[in-house]
């Protein structure tokens, strides 16, 4: 009698785990909703070619053209090559800026908190702060509507207001 008392209040501990298993799965996913995918876009490569100047230990200095397939090797031996005081361990390279070309904007609208995170001053507790302020006010209407969120001054957005947008509203 014992034994079989026993045995039932294992099969209903058994049917009530099962219960709230089931139960906590529905409920898990009529929360879940997945997020629309982030479009990363990468320019286009450009194709290499133009002049260089090589100057300082070369035998002679100057401009030389070059092209994408010239490895920095090739681009010293056309100008004559390392003189002997050379330091080949230390070799600068000076790319100026080119005119027209931006850096990619987060769209603090879309974007996921592992994104949020790449912006300057932006940790993990604040893209969840973003994150948590969109979902519960909507989308964000222009970038200065950010501040409202807790913890993101006016000094933080002037550091991240040329790296974000609001395509979606």
């Amino acid at each position: 009698m014992k034994a079989n008392k026993l045995g039932r209040f294992w099969v209903s501990i058994t049917i009530v785990l099962v219960a709230l298993i089931i139960v906590g799965g529905v409920a898990a996913l009529l929360r879940y909703s997945p997020s629309r995918a982030i479009e990363i876009s990468m320019p286009a490569p450009q194709e290499l070619e133009g002049q260089v100047y090589i100057g300082g230990a070369v035998t002679a200095p100057g401009l030389y053209p070059f092209s994408a397939d010239d490895s920095l090797d090739t681009l010293l031996k056309a100008a004559g090559g390392a003189t002997p005081e050379a330091n080949l361990s230390e070799v600068s390279l000076y790319i100026p800026a080119g005119k027209g070309q931006e850096p990619q904007k987060v769209d603090i609208n879309r974007a996921e908190v592992w994104l949020l995170q790449a912006l300057p001053e932006i940790g993990e507790t604040l893209a969840r702060r973003i994150v948590d302020y969109r979902q519960q006010n909507g989308p964000f209407r222009n970038t200065s509507e950010l501040m409202k969120v807790a913890g993101i001054g006016a000094a933080t957005y002037q550091q991240i207001r040329d790296l974000i947008t609001v395509k979606d509203y």
